[in-house]
């Protein structure tokens, strides 16, 4: 019904007006008092042997929403109820701010994939922080924090700190974006030599503004050469991250098949165009941290085999999130179903007995 819907209606309508619509609706669901727990008890996940533990945290299932649906903590937990073991909120910059100018956020149909130059829309870190501060008991939150486009990057990790001293106290986890191709400048600063500082400054504002202690990880780009790859993971390794979420949407635009004016919009791609790149990015950090750090692989899931791929490459969890624009809202509760399958068809107990060693 959702593909037929997909195709009839919903690639009719602007891409951001249906997020919106979408958005509107789930915080409806949430402020609905019972709907979201009635929804979580008929679509999250319930086998035990899909259970993670990881980052101090008890995760009912691997898979999570990637950062970039819910940017300002509005609809986390009717998120939750529909089936995902965590929701990546974000990225939330220092200051509020509008984003790009529309139109900025494209479906390329035929290659199942989204660009988007959305820019960091939101309405700031204490707005989210605000939100956050009333949560409740449920669903596991991460938020992504990023750098507000107007900050120069010799300010940005005071910009950074500011978020990271507003949220801290209320996410389960902490992931600096510096990854996004859509605000000036924010990539060069996954070179080590800029991002060690950053890095080090927001673990110590985390931990100046939460009593407990709050783990961190960063997310980079799919597009980072190898050998810069190797070195973001021996410098999380050096400073004690939590881990390292890869990746993000990528710059490149090879083999799609959707029309070239729509294809040459500039912007992330996400989506099944990036499936392969992640994995080899995935597989590149586990050979070189082990399990010393958690991996959260990010790009191109859309099944619950490409979940399972993930997991044996390593990843202790999976995200999200253009899989969902094409699969429904149902694409969790499915997915979750079918890894279940997965999982009794093969000779591990757990999934997470079932990650590479």
């Amino acid at each position: 019904m959702y593909r037929l819907l997909f195709s009839l209606i919903i690639t009719r309508v602007p891409a951001e007006t249906v997020h919106h619509l979408t958005l509107r609706a789930l915080r409806a669901i949430q402020a609905l008092p019972g709907a979201a727990p009635a929804l979580r008890r008929a679509l999250a996940p319930r086998d035990p042997a899909l259970a993670v533990r990881a980052l101090g945290l008890d995760f009912p299932s691997p898979l999570g929403l990637a950062a970039g649906f819910d940017k300002d903590a509005v609809a986390y937990e009717a998120l939750g109820a529909f089936g995902f073991g965590h929701v990546e909120v974000g990225t939330v910059t220092g200051r509020a701010q509008p984003g790009n100018p529309r139109p900025r956020l494209f479906r390329l149909v035929p290659d199942r994939a989204v660009i988007n130059r959305m820019g960091f829309n939101n309405e700031g870190s204490e707005a989210a922080a605000q939100r956050l501060r009333r949560r409740r008991p449920g669903t596991i939150v991460g938020v992504n924090i990023g750098k507000t486009k107007v900050v120069p990057e010799a300010e940005a990790a005071a910009d950074y700190v500011a978020s990271a001293e507003r949220l801290a106290p209320y996410a389960d986890y902490l992931v600096v974006n510096v990854s996004s191709p859509n605000t000036p400048g924010l990539r060069d600063l996954q070179a080590v030599e800029h991002l060690r500082p950053l890095l080090t400054a927001v673990r110590e504002a985390a931990d100046r503004a939460s009593a407990r202690r709050v783990p961190l990880l960063v997310k980079i780009a799919p597009d980072l050469a190898d050998e810069d790859i190797d070195a973001v993971a021996d410098l999380a390794l050096d400073l004690g991250l939590d881990g390292v979420i890869a990746a993000n949407t990528t710059i490149g635009r090879e083999g799609l098949r959707s029309a070239p004016a729509l294809a040459r919009e500039t912007g992330g791609l996400s989506g099944a165009p990036l499936k392969d790149r992640s994995l080899d990015v995935l597989r590149r950090l586990r050979a070189r941290t082990g399990d010393r750090l958690v991996l959260v692989s990010v790009g191109g899931v859309e099944t619950a085999d490409d979940v399972w791929e993930r997991v044996r490459a390593g990843a202790t969890l999976v995200q999200g999130y253009t899989g969902m624009i094409y699969g429904g809202p149902l694409w969790a509760y499915r997915l979750n179903r079918g890894l279940s399958r997965r999982l009794r068809a093969s000779a591990f107990p757990t999934i997470s007995a079932a990650r590479h060693p």
